[in-house]
């Protein structure tokens, strides 16, 4: 069931890890409401890191990207996989550790940055590192894939299996992790979500005492913050959509959901469902015949809330998914 709170979530938590494609911009442009949200957030003194799983981009590439949004950033607002692949593979190995990679400049980067040494596929090398990058030569592949076959210790950056690019959605770094896993029947340790280094490593460098995770995806970010403890908020900007959002199993239900990022300066209220009923500010929401109905008016924010929390209601007490089908968001 999703958690109340009377403050504001800024106010709460005192650190932000924002997921940023579908929750802070969503190619060249900024979500809607995001730069300003950020920045009253920031002046309620919550912190923010910018959280992602690309491991190709550095971090100063990625905070002059937000910055172009009208974002403030600095490179040491950003942590990404690759970071988190080089803290583990500095914890495993030490520093100086040679490490082959293969990957684009920012997994270079994060391994020097740890005080790792990356070298060649080829290279005699202590570890493996992979990471998204799409220059990757079919070469250097088979001759990575064959030396982790043969015992060199893996650590691959994420296993997202899409990335969004300009032309369309891509296969991403985890259809190449699959490849490798599939041939040399060897699992990776993984660093991006919804592993824990991660959002770990995002811990430890930006810092914070009570952190909460902010995203678009029930299978990388929320299940991310689930796996290291901490509280989630949803937002609907990005990919998970009504039917994703009804069907979710207990382990990848958030803590909160709010619209978008204006929700981390609203408090959250409670949502009662009783006999498959809610009401919550405007909204009635019941589950006749197995399919969810609502009426009213009131709050986009609590229309996500109630739907949510009579649709798991459901699944949890009937053992189906509701019908979701005859909703229409509000905008």
């Amino acid at each position: 069931m999703l958690k109340s709170t009377e403050r504001a979530l800024s106010a709460e938590y005192d650190l932000a890890m924002l997921d940023l494609d579908g929750v802070v911009y969503i190619g060249g442009h900024a979500v809607p409401r995001a730069p300003e949200s950020i920045a009253a957030a920031r002046q309620e003194q919550m912190k923010v890191a910018f959280v992602t799983n690309n491991a190709a981009r550095p971090p100063a590439v990625v905070a002059e990207h937000l910055r172009d949004l009208g974002i403030e950033a600095s490179p040491d607002d950003v942590v990404n996989s690759a970071q988190a692949a080089a803290a583990v593979l500095r914890e495993r190995f030490g520093t100086g550790a040679r490490i082959a990679a293969l990957g684009a400049v920012g997994l270079t980067e994060a391994l020097e940055d740890a005080g790792l040494v990356p070298v060649a596929v080829d290279e005699p090398a202590e570890a493996a590192a992979t990471g998204y990058g799409p220059d990757v030569v079919w070469r250097d592949l088979m001759r990575l894939a064959t030396r982790i076959r043969e015992g060199l210790p893996w650590v691959a950056s994420n296993t997202d299996g899409s990335i969004p690019t300009a032309y369309g959605v891509a296969p991403g770094h985890g259809v190449l992790v699959e490849m490798i896993a599939r041939f040399a029947d060897v699992t990776p340790t993984v660093a991006g979500k919804p592993a824990p280094p991660l959002l770990q490593e995002t811990i430890r460098r930006v810092g914070g005492g009570r952190p909460l995770m902010v995203g678009d995806r029930l299978d990388t970010d929320i299940a991310g913050g689930t796996a290291v403890g901490v509280d989630t908020l949803l937002v609907m900007t990005g990919v998970t959509g009504l039917d994703e959002l009804a069907q979710a199993t207990p382990d990848l239900r958030p803590t909160y959901i709010a619209a978008d990022l204006g929700g981390l300066l609203a408090p959250q209220p409670a949502v009662e469902v009783v006999d498959g009923r809610c009401r919550l500010g405007g909204w009635v929401v019941a589950v006749p015949d197995g399919a969810v109905a609502i009426d009213g008016a009131g709050a986009v924010d609590d229309w996500w809330r109630a739907v949510a929390a009579v649709s798991w209601w459901w699944a949890d007490a009937i053992g189906s998914a509701a019908d979701v089908s005859r909703l229409t968001p509000p905008r």
